[in-house]
């Protein structure tokens, strides 16, 4: 049985995973790999089963709790929610008063991330090509098709967590991105940052519990399929995830949003808006005067690539030192 210590340690590594789901392109599954507790948590996501269920409705509680490995999933989702609910805020505000800055930041980190995945495979063949190119159409289709705005129903709220929770246990993939190309990244970010500040509803608290609860079924539901998936198509799997991921560049391009980029530089017009009174019009008139701040969104996009590179690059060199290690052991 781990000691206390560990357990905080483990907590401490649900703390960085926090911070790399709630940034779209850094993928908390990555993390997990870095830090030695991925195969861990795999294993214990795949102990929820039929089993669990048996032993926690016949009143097995303490049996429960052992065969999922409760101690460890418990120290490290909460080490997830204190990084998450800490970030919120944070996130925000960047997105609202630096959206130039914060999504050509986004924009870096995808774009490694996609360079990386596409770095693991070897051999390129025809049918490698037409995968990496239905990824990529997938992508743009999802993208740009999809409405500018989402349904903000709760059934939709509970999908966007169902599906975006399968990307922690994916790494090179971002739960947060997925998110993005729902069109709930923000949305979220600013529920949880109203609760946060307590300024939130009880509807901001329903929304919250509702996309947990999505993101609980999510990931008992398709951790085995996305399992079997990267077995027996791993190659294709991965090749369609980062034409996608390419693909959808367009949803993160740092002056696609022209009304949050005029708000965001004239506060006047975002006090207009949360009143209703800010028209397409006004949106266009002041768009021809905003400074794109060219330099910044380059600078924060190689921040951005470069922080991705060295996650992978320290993640390569861990993963040889293991290699390198087990034999003596």
């Amino acid at each position: 049985m781990k000691n206390p210590l560990n357990y905080l340690l483990v907590t401490v590594k649900g703390i960085c995973m926090g911070a790399a789901d709630v940034i779209p392109g850094v993928s908390g599954g990555t993390i997990a790999f870095m830090t030695g507790i991925y195969e861990e948590l795999v294993g214990s996501i795949n102990s929820i089963n039929g089993t669990a269920v048996k032993l926690l409705f016949t009143g097995k509680f303490r049996q429960f709790w052992k065969h999922i490995n409760g101690n460890f999933l418990f120290s490290l989702i909460a080490g997830i929610l204190i990084s998450i609910l800490s970030l919120a805020k944070l996130m925000q505000y960047l997105l609202n008063y630096q959206p130039i800055q914060t999504w050509a930041f986004f924009f870096g980190l995808i774009v490694a991330s996609s360079i990386f995945i596409l770095r693991g495979i070897k051999k390129w063949k025809v049918k490698d090509f037409i995968m990496l190119v239905f990824g990529i159409v997938l992508g743009v289709v999802v993208c740009t098709l999809s409405p500018t705005e989402t349904p903000d129903g709760l059934w939709f709220i509970f999908l966007c967590g169902a599906i975006a929770i399968c990307a922690m246990i994916l790494p090179g993939i971002s739960g947060s991105f997925i998110l993005l190309v729902l069109g709930k990244y923000e949305y979220m970010m600013g529920t949880l940052a109203d609760i946060i500040s307590g300024t939130g509803n009880w509807l901001d608290f329903v929304t919250v519990i509702v996309f947990v609860v999505g993101a609980a079924t999510g990931i008992i539901a398709f951790s085995k399929f996305l399992h079997w998936l990267l077995q027996h198509y791993h190659r294709e799997t991965l090749l369609v995830m980062a034409g996608f991921i390419i693909g959808s560049l367009v949803k993160v391009w740092p002056w696609s949003d022209k009304a949050t980029l005029v708000k965001s530089q004239f506060p006047e017009l975002m006090a207009l808006d949360e009143t209703g009174g800010l028209t397409a019009a006004m949106v266009e008139q002041h768009f021809g005067m905003i400074d794109m701040h060219m330099g910044g969104a380059v600078l924060f996009a190689l921040v951005g690539f470069f922080l991705v590179t060295g996650i992978e690059l320290a993640t390569v060199m861990i993963s040889r030192r293991r290699k390198t290690v087990q034999p003596e052991e």
